[in-house]
């Protein structure tokens, strides 16, 4: 699956917390910290749109958004990802650095620490020396 990119992420953070929202409701949010216009917004949810991550539903003469990826499987393959490249971490990262995030609940860290876990991989075998 491809992750999504870091304005992408904006947008799927506040449709977790919010959904469904309209492109102007998500842009009056995101513009001050995305510092873009509307029509970039508008663009980026056509692009989201078409990569799966989120879906369009008129109603009335307004067009709402709701995101369609899971936010759990969607953060632990970011942060785990972002492990691997930037610090390299090849095993599972600790859920404790979570414990202050404004974005997932305390019940929601045991489901985070088990996808990292399982993205993480299994843990390699302690070599054995000939003797053993």
């Amino acid at each position: 699956m491809q992750q999504p990119t870091a304005p992408e992420l904006e947008i799927l953070k506040l449709l977790w917390l919010k959904q469904p929202l309209t492109a102007r409701e998500l842009h009056d949010e995101l513009a001050p910290m995305l510092g873009w216009g509307y029509s970039s917004t508008r663009k980026t949810l056509e692009r989201m749109g078409a990569k799966g991550f989120i879906v369009c539903d008129s109603q009335g003469n307004k067009n709402r958004y709701r995101a369609l990826l899971d936010k759990m499987p969607t953060l632990a393959a970011y942060v785990q990802d972002f492990a691997n490249r930037v610090f390299e971490i090849k095993g599972p990262v600790p859920v404790a650095m979570f414990a202050n995030s404004k974005l997932i609940n305390a019940s929601e860290i045991a489901d985070l620490e088990k996808l990292l876990q399982q993205l993480a991989g299994p843990e390699p075998k302690l070599l054995q020396g000939k003797g053993d």
